[in-house]
């Protein structure tokens, strides 16, 4: 008989909510019109719970993908707030890509999920379009699953 998770491994988003996500934000893009998508979810530990990526999307899309969902993580705020603070202090940017190792992605598209609470659950970065339609497409994939997304726009 299959164990259930130990309460201690369950890390912010289920699989289940990831999943949700991940379809809604490929479907808002294909609503809209815009070009194939790679969507990432990370739970609030970092790692993956889903990576979907469309038919076309070029080579590096999912590590894009990745690295916005890590970027909104690591810093604590959507990667719209971390695209702002990158133009005004570069240094820190460029310290941040190093102790990263190269893995947060400065540009919009990459959103924090919380519950209705504020609980951090995980994040969602998407690349595949402009940025700000990769963000688009997050916040419609958080909002299918009934969760709260944070952009790192001042509520």
């Amino acid at each position: 008989m299959p164990q259930p998770a130990h309460p201690a491994a369950v890390n912010g988003l289920t699989l289940k909510q990831a999943e949700i996500i991940a379809d809604a934000a490929l479907a808002a893009g294909k609503a809209h019109g815009f070009l194939p998508l790679t969507v990432c979810v990370i739970d609030a530990g970092g790692q993956m719970k889903v990576l979907k990526r469309e038919d076309g999307c070029s080579i590096a899309r999912q590590d894009v993908a990745h690295g916005k969902a890590y970027g909104a993580m690591a810093m604590g705020f959507g990667t719209r707030e971390l695209a702002r603070r990158a133009q005004g202090a570069p240094g820190f940017t460029n310290a941040l890509s190093d102790l990263t190792g190269g893995r947060a992605v400065p540009v919009q598209g990459g959103v924090l999920v919380r519950d209705a609470n504020n609980v951090l659950l995980g994040a969602v970065g998407i690349s595949g379009d402009t940025s700000p339609n990769d963000e688009v497409c997050c916040m419609a994939g958080i909002e299918a699953a009934g969760l709260v997304a944070d952009n790192g726009d001042p509520a």
